[in-house]
């Protein structure tokens, strides 16, 4: 039986693939990316396909209540080791005093998987998730930061033996952002697309299969507002005017917060000179990464940081209709791009 614990997504797969079960799965957060992962590989690889119909049960929360789900946790499985109830939507169940019940006394046979989705238990109450720790795996979900997109990416094509280069990473993170499963079925297309002598992702390749150009997305954007190229923003500008299928000022505001608002931090840092020191500071995966905002500082005040962000702030307000009447998304991306670089 698999220890009781918070557990990491990882730790959980490697405990199921070398048949350590728990009696519990309680799977919670706002990624019901990890959350389908797990209850997917529990539903498909821990009873035998003719064991199914007698000893593995899906409900969701909306149509049981928890006294139904422990009923359903207490039968002892036929012609099989285990048994398996799945519990969908688990958020839905309004009572949960019989499950806190049943987590005391959980049945070793059975593998309960709870995939409460948008949000996690209620602090509060402390007792159930002492109930839940008590009787197997606790799992919270978490939204990844855009920030640590690109090591899943990386991680997910390296599990499939794909290597990827780094600006070919950043379009895919930039264009797709933090949907994982959205992300996950991309990259299974491109892996899908690749010849077996040739196992890299490029930005060639990412143009054919995810529709990004590579001279025109929101990194190449980012890039040229970094090095404060004018004639290259620009140009990116014009291409997502007129084309508004392939960009929008929706998808690239978040990105240009996210930037200047780490630049303005990386001034604040003890040694802002050295990129390892800025790199540590941001809590960046590598020097590397902050390359950007040593350029960025040598480009940009620390008071043109932060009316760069006031005045971003203010193009969002706009672009959700907030003292604009009619100003098209397009203006207003041209207008935001012509005062940063100027």
């Amino acid at each position: 039986m698999a220890e009781a614990k918070n557990a990491s997504f990882d730790s959980i797969i490697d405990d199921l693939k070398a048949r350590r079960f728990a009696p519990v799965y309680y799977l919670m957060g706002d990624e019901p990316y990890y959350i389908d992962k797990i209850s997917d590989y529990i539903a498909e690889h821990v009873l035998q396909p003719e064991e199914r119909d007698f000893n593995q049960t899906v409900v969701f929360g909306s149509d049981v209540t928890a006294s139904q789900v422990a009923d359903y946790a207490r039968r002892y499985p036929m012609m099989s080791e285990h048994q398996v109830v799945i519990v969908k939507e688990a958020q839905n169940i309004k009572n949960t005093e019989a499950l806190e019940k049943y987590f005391k006394q959980p049945l070793a046979s059975t593998i309960l998987v709870i995939c409460h989705k948008n949000g996690t238990v209620d602090g509060r109450k402390r007792e159930y998730i002492k109930a839940i720790q008590s009787a197997g795996v606790l799992f919270e979900s978490k939204k990844l930061r855009d920030r640590d997109l690109p090591v899943f990416i990386e991680n997910y094509l390296k599990a499939r033996e794909v290597t990827i280069d780094t600006k070919s990473t950043h379009i895919i993170a930039d264009s797709i952002g933090a949907d994982l499963s959205r992300l996950a079925s991309e990259l299974d297309k491109v892996v899908l697309s690749l010849p077996k002598e040739s196992r890299r992702v490029t930005p060639e390749v990412v143009e054919d299969q995810i529709g990004v150009s590579k001279e025109f997305n929101s990194f190449e954007l980012r890039d040229a507002i970094v090095n404060r190229n004018v004639f290259k923003a620009n140009q990116i500008i014009k291409y997502f005017d007129d084309n508004p299928k392939a960009g929008s000022i929706y998808a690239f505001l978040p990105m240009l917060f996210n930037y200047f608002q780490n630049l303005m931090i990386a001034y604040y840092a003890p040694n802002n000179k050295s990129q390892e020191a800025v790199a540590e500071w941001l809590e960046l995966r590598n020097a590397w990464a902050a390359k950007d905002y040593m350029t960025g500082m040598r480009n940009y005040t620390g008071m043109k940081v932060m009316q760069i962000i006031g005045k971003i702030r203010e193009i969002d307000a706009k672009s959700k209709g907030l003292d604009n009447p009619n100003t098209p998304p397009g203006e207003l991306m041209k207008e935001l791009i012509f005062y940063i670089l100027h």
